[in-house]
């Protein structure tokens, strides 16, 4: 085999590798950030978004949840949220919040030096325990984060079935 063809077939095999690695990298931190990682989505494309294509499109929305002996607890940071925009539910046992983070009336008078936040439209989904009683929620917002407090109803212990 000639040395340049020896040479390329190893580079490409080398850019293969650290492409898979960066790709396995990805699918780590998604899987791990338990759906934390949110997209936004623009909600009306102009002529000004055309020019502000670099503004992210992803946001960390860090969350967490807990069980106390009575209550389920979920807890979301939304910053610079309004609770009127902000909508949430309870859907096939999940918790889902869903959005819109709007940006200033003078963006597009802005010279930005970098823009690290996301703004438009975005759900984020929450699985939820069996055992709470989702018509009982307490719903809370205060400075930037929004609690959900959920009752939980008697365990139910799992059926055994018999295989036949």
């Amino acid at each position: 085999m000639d040395p340049l063809r020896k040479l390329r077939s190893e580079l490409e095999r080398e850019i293969s590798r650290a492409w898979e690695g960066l790709a396995e990298g990805w699918r780590e931190v998604l899987s791990r950030s338990g759906e934390a990682l949110t997209r936004f989505v623009r909600v009306k494309p102009s002529a000004t978004d055309l020019e502000r294509r670099d503004f992210p499109q992803w946001a960390l929305l860090p969350s967490e949840c807990w069980e106390t002996a009575q209550s389920v607890i979920v807890r979301v940071e939304l910053p610079g949220m309004r609770k009127e925009d902000i909508d949430i539910a309870i859907h096939r046992g999940r918790l889902q919040i869903r959005g819109e983070r709007r940006s200033s009336d003078d963006e597009e008078k802005r010279h930005y030096h970098f823009m690290e936040r996301a703004f438009g439209r975005f759900e984020r989904s929450i699985p939820l325990p069996s055992n709470i009683d989702a018509a009982r929620a307490e719903v809370a917002y205060q400075g930037g984060v929004i609690t959900v407090i959920f009752p939980k109803t008697e365990a139910v212990p799992p059926t055994q079935l018999t295989i036949k």
